[in-house]
Parts: structure tokens; sequence; C-alpha cells
């Protein structure tokens, strides 16, 4: 039971560390407010793309993801869009909140939080799983966000627009330049190699501490309700279902743990901006980025505990 309980701490203090280092940052006034959006902008568009490029190349030729990880991961993030949107619509009559809590529902902060979480567990060499299944998670993300947040502002919904938006997204550029390079068996010499691989070694650190850094607490008392709804959907009750779920079909080891990533990880960080820029409640949106990563630092251990005492990985 102790050697779990260090499992469990030693995949989940690291994460936090890190953004507690953020949080120094920002009381020190290390960083302006507009250094940390510059230096949070070359995080998204250069580190996550040499991240992605760099943990697809350099994955062992072995490593394959299962079809039944993508069935559940992409799976039970539409399942949830879908069904927390009809028991949203049921009691929630305000549409700016509405597209924000069923956001807060199915997006989680996957690639910041989940890929190193399965690090610190079963070790680098083990990240080729979660990584490939980021090219599977993000542009879903992204599609029924922005599908979601236009029907509830009554806005226009622009397929062909948000799949090219999804196409230069740096991380799916860097998996698609990845898998290429892997396809055609292009050998990159050691010197291009080398900086490639220490700038995907220092993606998670930096963007864990920025994190940290840009977190802003705010008034909750107008949507207290809402906000509880939202951060328990994220961090206790989809996780639990989903997780039960890949239990009863079989998934196990990293397997397990890459689904605890996409399904247990705090709200997402993007879909505070984008609730920002779709009219929707900004306010309500940045409590579930700052509620549900603070107390996930206990929910998510706990997901980890109990899997790991369970014998599931």
């Amino acid at each position: 039971m102790l050697s779990n309980f260090f499992v469990a701490l030693g995949g989940v203090i690291p994460l936090f560390c890190l953004m507690a280092v953020g949080v120094f940052v920002k009381r020190s006034r290390l960083l302006t407010e507009e250094e940390l959006l510059h230096m949070n902008r070359m995080v998204f568009r250069v580190f996550f793309f040499f991240m992605m490029f760099y943990n697809i190349y350099a994955a062992d030729p072995g490593t394959i993801v299962s079809p039944l990880l993508v069935a559940i991961g992409a799976g039970g993030v539409l399942l949830t869009a879908l069904v927390t949107a009809g028991i949203v619509c049921a009691l929630e009559k305000d549409n700016a909140r509405r597209g924000v809590i069923v956001q807060a529902a199915y997006r989680g902060n996957y690639v910041l939080m989940g890929v190193p979480l399965v690090a610190n567990i079963f070790g680098a060499d083990a990240v080729g799983v979660p990584t490939m299944m980021i090219a599977v998670i993000v542009p879903l993300y992204n599609v029924l966000s922005v599908f979601i947040l236009e029907t509830f502002r009554g806005g226009h919904f622009d397929l062909p627009h948000i799949l090219r938006g999804v196409l230069v997204n740096p991380m799916i550029l860097g998996a698609i330049g990845g898998a290429l390079c892997r396809l055609v068996d292009l050998h990159i010499p050691a010197p291009l190699l080398k900086p490639a691989a220490q700038i995907a070694a220092a993606t998670t650190p930096v963007a864990l501490i920025i994190l940290g850094a840009t977190f802003r607490g705010g008034s909750f008392h107008a949507h207290l309700p809402q906000l509880v709804g939202a951060v328990a959907a994220r961090l206790v009750i989809v996780p639990g279902l989903m997780i039960a779920l890949a239990v009863a079909l079989g998934m196990r080891d990293v397997e397990l743990v890459t689904l605890i990533a996409i399904f247990a990880t705090p709200c997402a960080v993007a879909g505070f901006a984008m609730a920002q820029q779709m009219g929707a409640d900004a306010a309500l949106a940045g409590n579930c980025v700052v509620y549900s990563s603070t107390l996930s630092c206990i929910t998510i251990f706990g997901w980890v505990f109990l899997c790991k005492t369970m014998g599931l990985f």
C-alpha cells in the first residue's frame, strides 16, 4: 500500500512543483503580463512543435496505439460533450454559461499535464503512446469547442475554417512532420536532432511554470453552483465513469494512465481563451481553470492511487 502511495505521489507532485515555481515568478513580478503572454505564445508555436516532432520521430518502432484506446479516448470525449450538453441545457438557462460548463466537462489540460503524468509514472520511454494520442484528442477538443461555443452564442459554425485552423496547429504540424520522417525513414543528423530533443525536453517544465504564473483567481459568488458542477464533472464524475469503462474493457498500464490523463486532468487553459474570444462567460471559464487545477492535485493523485492499488498498472 505504501509503495502504491509513493508511485501516485511521484506522478503528481512534480507537476505541481513546477506550477508552484510559476506562482513564485508571478508573485515576485519577475515577468510582466505582456512577457508572460509572449512566452506562452512561444511555447505553443515553437516548443509544442518540437515536442510532438521529436517524441514521434524518436518513438520506439514497436509503439502502437491500439484502436480500442483511440475509440475510448475520442469516443469518451465526444460522448461527454453530448451528454453534458443535454444536461446543461435542461438545468442552465444562460447560454453564455452553457458553453463554458460543457467545455469544462470534456476538455482537459491533457498536453500540459497528461503526457508528463505518464512520464513520471512509467519513465520517459513510455511517452510515445500519450504523445500519439495528442494528434487525436487535440483536434477533437478544438472542433468541439468551436462548435459548442458558437452554437450557444447563436453564431455560424464554419467547419472548413475550423479544420484549416486544426491543420496549422503547431502540435499537429509537428506530429505530421515526425510521422513523415519516420515513414520515409529519414535519418536526421545528430547535430540537428540533439537541439530538437533539448527543446522537447524543456517543453513541459517551461509550459507548467508559465501555467502557474498565468493563474488568475476571480470572484465566484455570481456563478458558484455552475462552478461547482463544472469542476465536479471534470475531476470526479467524468473520470470516474470513463476509468471504470476503460478498466471493464481491459485497459491497463500506460494505456490506462493515458486515459486518466485525458479524462482527469483539470480544465484546459485554452478553454478560457476561447470563451473570452467567443462571447461566453469568461469569468466562469477562468475560475473553472483555476479551481480545477488547484483541486486536481488531490483528485489526480486519488485516481492514480486507486488504480495502482487495484493492480491495474
